[in-house]
Parts: C-alpha cells; structure tokens; sequence
C-alpha cells in the first residue's frame, strides 16, 4: 500500500473539502485520464485496487501514470474502548480528492481501449469519475 515514509505530524484534523480542483485538474503526462467529479477520500488501498484493474486490462501495454498519493493519515479507536483518553492510532492513509482532480492517466493505447480500463477503474474508487482527453494549448488557443 501507498503511504509517506515519514510524517511531520502522526495525527491530523478531519480537514474540509470545499471547492474545486484548480491543480492537477488537466492530463499533464498521458493522453487519457480519469477525473473525479466529486470530492472524496481515497484510500491507499482503493488507489493500489484502480491501478491493478487498469495495467490488468491493458495487458501492460501502454503507461500509466497515479497522480494522487495518500498523505493523510485517518485514526480509528478500537473497539470496545470507552470514550476519552485521547485520540485513537492511525489506522490506514487517503488522499483528498477534489472534483476536477485527475487522478489516474494513460498513455500508448487506443482512446477505447483507455475508456474501458478507466472505466474499471473508477469502479474501484468511491467517487464519481469521468473519463478525459489531452488538450493542446495550441490547439485550444486557434480554436478561441
């Protein structure tokens, strides 16, 4: 699983995820890639669970490319515990995702064979995904 090597802090607030994405939110290295259209945790396992089902399906063909890391740690009390005496342990490590955020990218495939892997994968995810393209700044600048 995907987790920091070391952390300045071992516990962390609950944060909030108000707004949306305004870095990461465009396909920098491939040319497919899957957006997430709302905000979310992700969690280390989930990422690893989207990664596998993509290369799986792919057959290792093409590039892929995991835009989003699990630096937040999430802590859990055991059960059966009372309440009080601090807060509980960290217990696994997500990522904060933000509409817009594109989380996972594709290259060297065909666009349906990447729409299909991406497809899978954003059945492993807990949020809602969409699947995007490249853009072309010069393409996009003529166009205007």
């Amino acid at each position: 699983m995907l987790m920091p090597k070391r952390v300045k802090h071992r516990r962390v607030f609950r944060g909030r995820m108000k707004g949306e994405a305004h870095r990461g939110n465009k396909v920098a290295y491939g040319e497919y890639g899957l957006q997430a259209a709302q905000c979310g945790w992700i969690k280390s396992n989930q990422i690893e669970a989207a990664r596998v089902a993509m290369t799986r399906f792919i057959k290792r063909g093409g590039k892929v490319w995991v835009n989003i890391f699990p630096d937040k740690p999430v802590s859990q009390k055991p059960i059966g515990i009372r309440m009080g005496s601090g807060k509980g342990a960290p217990e696994y490590w997500v990522a904060v995702v933000k509409p817009g955020r594109v989380m996972f990218e594709m290259s060297g495939v065909s666009e349906d064979i990447a729409r299909e892997a991406l497809r899978l994968a954003s059945h492993k995810l807990p949020v809602k995904c969409k699947f995007v393209k490249r853009v072309d700044e010069v393409n996009a600048n003529e166009s205007k």
